[in-house]
């Protein structure tokens, strides 16, 4: 089922500063998860989508396009703009230089019994890599910098219901 389309008069674009501030939802008083409006539309998920690119892998991007048309639109765009703010603000390379366990893992990746933990993204345009934890399902997670690249070439997937919590949570 396609977007009907809605009488919004609000114009946001790639530089609105509402539609990059707006990003925080709260439930409103007496209502359950099942009647939550979700305020962001196609328009801002392409946006978010655009802001993701290297993030996402390509079977992934796949589902999301397909979710884009069902029921459950608006909650597949709401995640995208969340996780696009998230990783927009989230620190680039030697930001958290230090802070081992204590820096904080913005994104997760997982296949095949495995999680990456990212706490920096590249700073580059292309993003490349990036710095977290890798836990190979071998009991012995390590810290260092990891593809996204490669994590995307072999499959993986990001985590759209992740919350970002410090490495030492994990």
């Amino acid at each position: 089922m396609r977007e009907q389309p809605t009488n919004e008069t609000t114009n946001k674009t790639a530089c609105s500063s509402e539609l990059h501030n707006s990003i925080t939802q709260t439930k409103p008083r007496g209502q359950t998860m099942n009647t939550i409006e979700f305020p962001y539309t196609r328009k801002d998920a392409g946006i978010a989508l655009h802001k993701l690119h290297g993030f996402i892998g390509t079977a992934q991007l796949s589902v999301i396009g397909e979710l884009g048309y069902s029921e459950e639109r608006r909650y597949i765009f709401s995640k995208l703009v969340v996780l696009a703010k998230i990783v927009e603000n989230m620190p680039t390379t030697y930001q958290t230089e230090g802070q081992g366990e204590q820096a904080v893992a913005y994104l997760h990746y997982f296949t095949q019994g495995c999680d990456w933990y990212i706490s920096e993204r590249d700073c580059e345009i292309e993003q490349l890599q990036a710095f977290g934890k890798a836990d190979l399902g071998m009991g012995y997670p390590e810290l260092g910098y990891i593809s996204i690249v490669e994590l995307l070439e072999c499959g993986a997937e990001l985590d759209l219901h992740w919350q970002p919590r410090m490495l030492s949570e994990i």
